[in-house]
């Protein structure tokens, strides 16, 4: 097959996330089975307009604000209909519409979708822009075959008017060789947060829990790895928190130093309000680290509640800062939610995830 990919981001975009890492791990394994990968994403500065990664293509084109209504155009001119067997659109962020205008089937992979989220995330204008574009889903992409990566994600797509026949749901993989105990050791009341900084994620309520604590005389500290246009309130908060000597953000960092972390949180806290899944939940358990997140939709498909992590009522600090509290309290409890959060992450590898998206490929193909 010769597969052209379709996301706002590649791999190597600073504000890459779990969306851009599982379309990736399918791409690049596609290329192993012999099959031709492209993927177009958004121009960044100081990376190549083209570049090869583990075999996939790479092309980069237009602007951030503007990518959706560039797209098209650049697509169109590599000549898929000669080129290009299937178009693959990761719907993550604003969709492209591609069923409307590409010559080839198209394949619809979703991590979740923005709905109400995006009037606490963005200014109202934008946020109205938003829903309005995701309005148009269920009529434009009403031949288009799904992937949803969690049962939640599928909930929301027939909510709107899609054909649950038309949607499977295949969860993200791990790398299973890289994200594993070892060292260093957890560091008691070390709780982590990874990903990228965005009002939606709820950074905020994880440090309004953790001034909780500190109020109450617990001892907990919070590192904080990744980047975003948030990451500005974010830091203003901590100081308006009184929170400078117990919050470290780390920025965009390497896969070695997120294992680093990884290994060396007590637990990983996860506040957002929706996620299409939570790839960083199994990889965090996957290294015997628990995790506490809000019961939102995603998280409580990754999270098992009292097994693998705590899930607590979304937005509610008390109740985030007494599981954070807790856990940090409870050395027989974290040993507990350790262990069964290994079991649980070992059933997640991206071999098993792409080779089901594969399968669905050839058969729309």
């Amino acid at each position: 097959m010769r597969l052209l990919a379709l996301n706002w981001r590649d791999l190597r975009n600073p504000e890459t996330g779990g969306a851009e890492i599982h379309l990736h791990e399918i791409l690049k394994r596609a290329v192993r089975e012999g099959h031709e990968a492209t993927q177009i994403s958004q121009a960044v500065q100081g990376l190549p307009s083209e570049e090869i990664m583990d075999g996939v293509r790479i092309l980069r084109h237009g602007r951030r604000n503007t990518f959706n209504f560039t797209l098209r155009k650049f697509a169109l001119s590599l000549d898929i209909a000669a080129n290009y067997d299937l178009v693959i659109e990761d719907l993550c962020k604003i969709p492209f519409y591609s069923p409307k205008w590409s010559p080839v089937p198209v394949l619809t992979i979703v991590p979740h979708l923005f709905g109400t989220t995006a009037y606490r995330e963005v200014a109202l204008p934008l946020a109205l822009y938003v829903n309005f574009m995701e309005s148009f889903i269920p009529k434009v992409y009403r031949g288009s075959s799904f992937i949803a990566i969690s049962d939640s994600t599928k909930s929301d797509l027939v909510r709107r008017g899609i054909d649950a026949g038309k949607v499977s749901v295949i969860p993200c993989g791990i790398d299973t060789d890289f994200y594993s105990p070892g060292e260093p050791a957890p560091e008691p009341g070390r709780f982590l947060y990874v990903g990228r900084l965005k009002k939606y994620k709820g950074v905020q309520l994880i440090l309004a829990a953790l001034a909780l604590l500190r109020e109450k005389g617990r001892d907990c500290t919070l590192t904080v790895l990744g980047s975003g246009d948030y990451e500005s309130e974010l830091k203003k908060l901590t100081k308006r928190l009184n929170l400078d000597d117990k919050v470290t953000f780390e920025g965009f960092v390497s896969q070695e130093r997120k294992l680093y972390w990884l290994r060396k949180a007590w637990a990983a806290v996860f506040a957002s309000e929706k996620e299409g899944w939570g790839l960083t939940v199994i990889e965090a358990n996957a290294c015997g680290t628990p995790v506490i997140a809000s019961d939102s939709d995603g998280l409580r498909d990754s999270v098992r509640n009292g097994e693998t992590g705590l899930l607590v009522p979304h937005g509610n600090i008390e109740k985030l800062a007494a599981a954070m509290d807790k856990l940090a309290g409870d050395g027989i409890l974290r040993d507990n939610l350790s262990k069964q959060g290994m079991e649980w992450a070992d059933g997640f590898n991206w071999d098993t995830t792409a080779g089901r998206v594969i399968t669905i490929m050839k058969q729309i193909k």
